[in-house]
């Protein structure tokens, strides 16, 4: 039996491990927090039994993982939960656009512009599975499908203000601009259009589902899969050199670059070690948990029944939000992401006082207090929210760094997407995974595919081991 260390029991971290014991290797994970989990840990923060979602919150792409779907979770205790509306989007004026897991609906909804959201998304959403399988991998491979590679190529490689020209209504622009903020980088830039294209096909195909219990049982679940194989996981273990680790067959890193370039020192590739050190990172978060008696008062008719909504205004006024932070300028107006998890999950709740969570982009390593124009922008679309708070919580991106230290400078997505990070992350490799050190691999989200919880990068870093493993054998 081949042995296997994994340093991080973050999603990846675990998706790492698991995928190597399903192989036969001893693995054997370590954690410097006491807690495991990375960005999907939950917390009571303000109150007795009200549930928080420590980093993500809902998982658009979770359930539309491919690695995710090979486990058996569910055996192991996963649940997910929809609410009635997977997105809303406020505008002024009590307007709203609105996104449901039913194409159908959401074309009705849109109006004028169904028809369009229809021919955009609607074959996306049909072969979101096949597509996911090219996607959710790096980019150097042997495309296996190329008619939905073919549908999807083309429109993501464009700005979204670019594609975003072919909406007739603010609402549904203001849903697109919305989604394609998810790749915190300027909506004028080539290759945004990407994630509006995937997170409304992810809609359209899976709904936008969050983890009945708080995020934290999909890390319990994970843990329950590889522990079930014979591993082990030893937390308060923390690694500050290859050196420290007992002899292995495999090492699997779940760290940003700069900390694989400190655990590694000389023992990197002068190329890879100057690589990682160059990694380019991305705006970042301000998050901001909130006790609200009654849940938020929205003035439009879908936010109130939606598990996330975008808040920042028109599509004009997103672009310009990002615009801005990746330019180190912080909004009077930011773009903030609300998620009101427990519309689907009640037992989240306690009575009528009810966990709202949020965060701002703003720009990276931000050092003010976001806290005030957040709760502006809910105003602006919520008024009488300041009333309702009974409770805040505020976490800048320095102390999500301290959190989980691969949040570099708040950075929650693993590093920036400009265009050659997207394709090539973190480096210029056909092995992005391999760190050049033999039998030692990164596996965080600074690799292909990047950001959210689906556990592809470890999943993806553990085949590239498993291949130079046989290879070597």
């Amino acid at each position: 039996m081949s042995s296997a260390i994994v340093v991080g029991a973050g999603p990846n971290g675990l998706a790492a491990a698991v995928t190597l014991a399903q192989r036969g290797m001893d693995v054997t994970v370590l954690e410097a927090s006491d807690t495991i989990g990375g960005g999907t840990r939950s917390s009571e923060r303000l109150l007795p039994g009200l549930l928080h979602d420590d980093g993500a919150a809902v998982h658009p792409i979770g359930l539309a993982s491919p690695f995710f779907r090979s486990l058996d979770l569910a055996a192991h205790g996963l649940e997910w939960a929809w609410s009635d509306i997977d997105l809303a989007h406020p505008l002024d004026g009590g307007r709203a656009g609105a996104m449901v897991a039913s194409l159908d609906e959401t074309v009705r909804l849109l109006g004028r512009d169904g028809g369009r959201w229809r021919a955009l998304f609607g074959p996306l959403a049909d072969s979101f599975d096949e597509l996911a399988q090219e996607v959710l991998r790096p980019m150097v491979h042997v495309p296996r499908h190329l008619v939905p590679l073919a549908r999807f190529g083309p429109a993501a490689l464009l700005p979204a203000t670019a594609l975003g020209r072919i909406w007739r209504t603010d609402e549904a622009a203001a849903l697109f601009a919305g989604n394609a903020a998810h790749g915190w980088h300027p909506l004028n830039r080539p290759t945004t259009s990407a994630f509006g294209l995937m997170f409304a096909a992810i809609s359209h195909r899976y709904g936008w589902p969050v983890v009945k219990g708080g995020s934290a049982r999909l890390t319990d679940a994970l843990a329950s899969v590889f522990t079930e194989l014979g591993g082990c996981i030893e937390t308060g273990h923390r690694v500050r050199s290859l050196t420290e680790l007992p002899p292995a067959d495999v090492v699997m890193l779940d760290l940003e670059p700069g900390a694989v370039a400190d655990l590694a020192g000389d023992a990197l590739p002068a190329r890879v070690r100057k690589a990682y050190r160059r990694f380019r990172r991305a705006p970042a978060a301000f998050k901001v948990d909130f006790a609200v008696e009654g849940g938020l008062p929205w003035r439009d008719e879908y936010s109130s029944r939606a598990g996330t909504v975008h808040v920042c205004g028109s599509a004009a006024e997103v672009a310009a939000a990002e615009h801005d932070i990746a330019r180190g300028r912080m909004p009077e107006r930011p773009f903030v992401l609300v998620a009101q998890q427990y519309l689907a999950d009640p037992q989240r709740s306690v009575g009528d006082v009810h966990p709202v969570y949020t965060y701002a982009h703003v720009p990276h390593g931000y050092t003010g207090d976001a806290t005030e124009r957040i709760i502006a922008q809910l105003e602006r679309f919520a008024p009488g929210t300041r009333e309702r708070i009974i409770g805040v919580h505020a976490r800048t991106p320095r102390a999500l760094a301290d959190h989980n230290p691969n949040l570099v400078g708040g950075d929650i997505i693993g590093g920036a997407n400009t265009p050659l990070q997207l394709l090539m992350r973190p480096r210029v490799s056909t092995d992005p995974y391999y760190t050049g050190i033999p039998g030692v691999y990164i596996c965080s989200a600074s690799t292909p595919p990047g950001a959210g919880v689906h556990g592809m990068c470890g999943h993806n870093a553990a085949l590239s081991a498993l291949r130079r493993t046989e290879r070597a054998g």
